[in-house]
């Protein structure tokens, strides 16, 4: 553990805040315990960090994780070009970045980073080379390196792409033994990192749902995660959970909730000037 690493990163964010020792200090430690901190002098307990990491507005795991990889921003940089790649569906950009990275000691030699790479190797398995069994194969060796008894986030993301391989094969039924224990497990972290997760598997739940002419269980997943949206204050896919709802008033013919529905998603998309869905719920209205 790189002790002076953790407490250099510590006196940077605390200047960057404006804050004094002492200030950073109150109700955690003494100011000379903090001194000693950034020095790297000493390795604060777990629970002084994580106090600390709240006062400072990030997660206890951004320390150890600063203390124990080495070159912790080049990580993080291929691990923005990796989500960057997967969120703009570009699967030989993904291929490129794990090509170059593969025999990387940063990589290779870190548990963690290894994971990310045979993650989005999986991926690439099954959207460039249409390899089911290979693609599961790399997804639960990512999942293995770091399992124990509680499942993590990336770990949860990880099993989230399997059941989007099996929807994707219309293996519905496996999608779901998917996604229903994958938020479950999601709502046993006392703390994710990522709030969209929850809302990326009510969205995937959903549209299984509906494949399988589930219509009320799909709106009841859609309307969890509309209050979800609420609640956090967030914005991501809060406009198709509301369509989505619509299009399952429409699939049963009832075009008058239908409707309330995709004129709720329509304020959002507007809102978000996402122009290919404005367009084609304007014209669905227009024809009711």
């Amino acid at each position: 553990m790189d002790f002076l690493a953790i407490g250099e990163k510590i006196k940077e964010l605390r200047k960057l805040m404006g804050l004094s020792q002492t200030e950073l200090a109150k109700g955690i430690c003494t100011q000379a315990q903090i001194s000693k901190i950034e020095k790297g002098d000493v390795f604060p307990f777990a629970s002084t960090l994580y106090l600390i990491s709240q006062r400072l507005g990030v997660d206890v795991n951004y320390f150890f994780n600063i203390g124990t990889t080495p070159r912790l921003d080049y990580v993080q940089e291929v691990t923005r070009l990796l989500n960057k790649a997967r969120r703009n569906i570009d699967y030989q950009g993904i291929k490129e970045i794990i090509n170059s990275e593969e025999n990387n000691p940063l990589f290779s030699q870190n548990r963690k980073n290894q994971q990310l790479l045979l993650w989005h190797k999986g991926i690439c398995e099954y959207e460039l080379n249409k390899n089911l069994t290979k693609a599961f194969i790399l997804l639960d060796e990512a999942i293995l390196l770091t399992h124990e008894k509680v499942w993590k986030e990336r770990e949860i993301e990880i099993e989230i792409c399997k059941g989007n391989i099996y929807f994707e094969e219309k293996e519905l039924d496996a999608a779901l033994d998917v996604y229903l224990p994958a938020k479950e497990h999601l709502e046993l972290l006392p703390h994710v990192q990522d709030e969209t997760i929850k809302s990326r598997v009510l969205y995937n739940t959903a549209r299984t749902f509906t494949r399988l002419q589930h219509y009320k269980a799909s709106n009841d997943a859609c309307k969890e995660a509309i209050d979800w949206c609420l609640e956090r204050d967030n914005l991501y896919l809060l406009g198709e959970f509301h369509y989505h709802i619509g299009y399952n008033y429409e699939l049963q013919g009832d075009f008058s909730l239908a409707k309330t529905y995709m004129e709720k998603a329509l304020i959002i998309f507007e809102l978000q000037k996402v122009d290919k869905y404005i367009h084609f719920i304007k014209s669905k209205i227009k024809k009711w």
